[in-house]
C-alpha cells in the first residue's frame, strides 16, 4: 500500500519526505521490522521507541511514525503525530482493511473467567455451524491455525493483522478476551464489538490502575464503545460488584445472567460433582436440565456468560443446552494430570486471590482426605494480593507449599516472604524451586488426596530476572509421579 493511501484518512499528521513509497507492513517493536515497514516509535513507561530508529532503518524500515521530527534522518520518510498511539490504531485498521467490520465479534472482559468463557463461546459457535476465531490468554486461533498467545490481548497492529487472518480463514465470528490494560492502551481501537461480556471485578492489577474505581472505569470502556454495529448486546453478571457501573447505559440491549437470583438467564439447583456439574437452565418461562463436564460454581457463571451470547440472539434454550453438554475447558483450567500413580492432581491458572479461593473451594467440595496446594505469586505485579493469596490458601488447604511462580525481575525469596506474611495459623512449607515443590507435593499425596498446582496453568515457561526456562506444571507433575 502506498503511504499516500495509508494516511489519507488519518487526521493531524505531518509528513517529511515522500508519500509515494510502498508500505509493506507496520511494526511497533524493533525486532518485528522487515524491509518496507513503517515503524511506530512510541514512548512507553519503561522505553522510548525513538531510541530504536537507527536500528530499524538498518533493518529496512522505509518510514517512521513519531511525535518528534529529527532533521538528521534523511534516508526515510518521517510522519509526525502528537498522539502516536491514536495514529497507530488508525493506520493499523486502514492497512488491514477494518477486518472487524466483517466479523461477528464477541469481547469478554472481567478479572476472572475470561478465558473459559471465551473457549465455551468459541465452541458454541462451532456447535451452531459457525466458524470462529479466538484471541486470548492461551492461544490465537484462525481456522486451522493455532499459535501460542504472547499476551491476552495483543497490540493493536497484531490484533488487526490477526483479525484479517481470521476473515481469510473463512470465519464468520471471533471471540476476544479484552483486558483492562488493552482498553486503556488503545489495543482494540477500531475493533467494534457486536457483543460485550462482563464476568466480574475483583482485586487485581491495582499496581497499574491504583484504585478499584479506576479499574472499573477501564473495563467500562468496552461497553461505552458499543453501538457502532447493528443490534449490539451488553451481557453481564447480575451478581458481580461494579456490574451496573461498568455496563452503564450503553447503546445496546442489556442481557444479564445469575445463579439463583433475578436475571434474564438463570442457573438453578446447581449440583457440584467431582468431574461435572448439573443445573437447571431457565430463560423466561422455559427450564431445561444441563450437565456440563466442568467442575465448580465459577464455571457455571462462565457457562451462563457464554450461553447468553446465543440466547440473547434468539437461539433456543434446548439448542444451547445441547451445545453445553459437549464443551471442554481450556488448557490449565482445573486440568487433571493423568499419571502413572493414579493420584488426583490438578493444574490451574489461579493466580489471583478470588480465583484461588474459588478453585480451592471447588476441590474441597470433592471431600479429599487432604488438599495439598502448591502456589506462588508473580513478580512485577500487584504486591497487595500476595498476603491475600496466603489467606485463601490456609482457609481451604491442609498442606500448603509456597514456591516461585514467575519471579521476573524480583527476588523469588522476597516474593515468598511477602506471601508468608499473610499466614496467621498455618505453617507452610517453603520450597523456592518449583520443580522441587511439586515433587514434594507428589511425595506427600495418597490416592485419597488431591494436589492442586496453582498459578501458571497452561504456561510452558518460567520467567526469571536472568532469563526464561521451559517449565510445564503438568509435565513436571507427571515426571514426579513416574519417579516416585
Amino acid at each position: 500500500m502506498k503511504l499516500r493511501q495509508l494516511i489519507k484518512d488519518v487526521p493531524n499528521l505531518e509528513v517529511k519526505g515522500s508519500k509515494d513509497i510502498e508500505i509493506a507492513g507496520l511494526a511497533c517493536h524493533s525486532n518485528c521490522v522487515a524491509p518496507g515497514c513503517l515503524f511506530i516509535a512510541k514512548r512507553g513507561a519503561s522505553f522510548d521507541g525513538n531510541r530504536f530508529i537507527p536500528e530499524v532503518i538498518m533493518s529496512g524500515a522505509v518510514a517512521i511514525l513519531s511525535d518528534v521530527y529529527d532533521p538528521s534522518i534523511k534516508q526515510v520518510t518521517q510522519i509526525i503525530a502528537k498522539d502516536v498511539g491514536r495514529a497507530e490504531g488508525d493506520l493499523a485498521a486502514t492497512f488491514w482493511g477494518y477486518p472487524a467490520d466483517e466479523l461477528n465479534l464477541v469481547g469478554v472482559t472481567g478479572t476472572a473467567g475470561k478465558t473459559t468463557t471465551s473457549y465455551i463461546t468459541h465452541q458454541l459457535f462451532s456447535h451452531f455451524g459457525k466458524k470462529s476465531g479466538l484471541i486470548g490468554t492461551v492461544s490465537y486461533v484462525a481456522g486451522k491455525r493455532e499459535c501460542e498467545a504472547s499476551r491476552t490481548t495483543p497490540d493493536v497492529i497484531s490484533n488487526q493483522r490477526f483479525l484479517r487472518e481470521v476473515v481469510k480463514a473463512g470465519c464468520e465470528a471471533c471471540v476476544m478476551e479484552v483486558t483492562s490494560h488493552a482498553l486503556c492502551q488503545g489495543r482494540v481501537a477500531h475493533i467494534d464489538f457486536d457483543t460485550a461480556i462482563f464476568t466480574n471485578l475483583t482485586h487485581e492489577h491495582l499496581d497499574y490502575h491504583k484504585t478499584m474505581e479506576a479499574y472499573a472505569e477501564a473495563k467500562s470502556r468496552l461497553f461505552s464503545s458499543l453501538g457502532k454495529k447493528k443490534d449490539p448486546v451488553a451481557i453481564y453478571n447480575a451478581q458481580a460488584p461494579f456490574a451496573q457501573r461498568i455496563v452503564g447505559t450503553p447503546h445496546a440491549r442489556c442481557f444479564s445472567y445469575a445463579l439463583d437470583a433475578p436475571a434474564d438467564l438463570v442457573a438453578k439447583e446447581v449440583n457440584l460433582l467431582p468431574q461435572k456439574t448439573t443445573f437447571l437452565l431457565q430463560f423466561q418461562k422455559e427450564v431445561i436440565p444441563v450437565t456440563i463436564p466442568l467442575m465448580g460454581r465459577f464455571n457455571v457463571y462462565n457457562t451462563l456468560a457464554a450461553a447468553s451470547v446465543f440466547i440473547s440472539r434468539g437461539y433456543s434454550l434446548e439448542e444451547v443446552a445441547q451445545g453445553l453438554e459437549k464443551i471442554f475447558p481450556p488448557p490449565g483450567r482445573l486440568e487433571r494430570v493423568e499419571n502413572s500413580k493414579n493420584l488426583t492432581i490438578y493444574v490451574d491458572y489461579a493466580h489471583k486471590e478470588d480465583a484461588l479461593k474459588n478453585v480451592l473451594a471447588t476441590i474441597r467440595e470433592s471431600a479429599p482426605k487432604k488438599l495439598i496446594l502448591v502456589f506462588g505469586c508473580g513478580g512485577d505485579r500487584d504486591k497487595e494480593k500476595r498476603s491475600k493469596m496466603a489467606q485463601a490458601a490456609e482457609k481451604y488447604a491442609d498442606i500448603v507449599i509456597v514456591t516461585s511462580d514467575n519471579p521476573r525481575s524480583e527476588n523469588p525469596e522476597t516474593i515468598i516472604q511477602e506471601i508468608c506474611a499473610g499466614f496467621s495459623h498455618h505453617e507452610p512449607l517453603i520450597i523456592p524451586d518449583r520443580h522441587q515443590a511439586i515433587e514434594k507435593a507428589v511425595s506427600l499425596a495418597t490416592d485419597k488426596d488431591i494436589v492442586l498446582i496453582a498459578g501458571k496453568g497452561h504456561e510452558k515457561k518460567q520467567i526469571f530476572a536472568q532469563g526464561t526456562v521451559l517449565f510445564d506444571d503438568c509435565e513436571v507433575a507427571r515426571t514426579c509421579c513416574n519417579k516416585r
